[in-house]
């Protein structure tokens, strides 16, 4: 397997078109073709992603994903102080077609969705906090959305935060930064760490 500290601005797949080509996971394959993606992070985020080497590792760590063997951390800086300060956000998220790519909370037919939140520090100058989210799903956008929906957007959201809060950072403050997950060979529990640039 390949571990990888993907830069804010890059997709970790190509999109649609030649416009979107350039991603991730075709630079890693210029480099080593049997690399294959197990799990992507958004564009505008930065940090720990993990690429397979061939079917039978990406099957491996797929199963490891899909029995929520591998922990994320994310950090982030977001507009005001939780409170409290560490906490369960248990929101249904459901794509918001219309408005795609957004994601929405949805009650009726959202997937459940589940991240955990705890203060790190607060700058009351600034009004902002730093804070660790460590998702226990993995939805599309759940942690913008999630922050978002309890009144703590993350700084630097274009699709989710408001005015102030958009305007408050040049980037999505939000960065990958550890990964716990099995050894898709010998299962032994392997930690990797990467500083938020921010």
């Amino acid at each position: 397997m390949i571990v990888l500290d993907k830069p804010p601005g890059l997709l970790s797949v190509p999109g649609r078109g030649p416009a979107h080509s350039d991603s991730l996971a075709t630079r890693v394959q210029a480099a080593f073709s049997d690399a294959r993606i197990v799990h992507r992070l958004d564009m505008a985020t930065s940090g720990l992603l993990v690429m397979a080497r061939g079917l039978e590792m990406e099957r491996r760590l797929s199963i490891a994903f899909q029995q929520r063997r591998v922990e994320k951390r994310y950090l982030a800086v977001v507009a005001g102080r939780p409170s409290p300060e560490a906490g369960v956000v248990a929101l249904p998220l459901i794509a918001d077609w219309p408005n795609r790519p957004r994601q929405k909370v949805d009650f009726e037919s959202g997937k459940p969705s589940l991240t955990h939140y705890t203060l790190l520090s607060h700058d009351a100058a600034s009004g902002h906090s730093r804070v660790e989210l460590r998702p226990h799903t993995g939805r599309s956008h759940q942690l913008r959305v999630h922050m978002m929906a309890i009144g703590h957007p993350i700084l630097g959201d274009e699709l989710y935060g408001d005015i102030d809060s958009q305007n408050a950072a040049s980037r999505l403050l939000l960065h990958a930064s550890q990964l716990t997950l099995p050894h898709p060979l010998t299962g032994a529990t392997l930690h990797f760490g990467s500083e938020a640039p921010f």
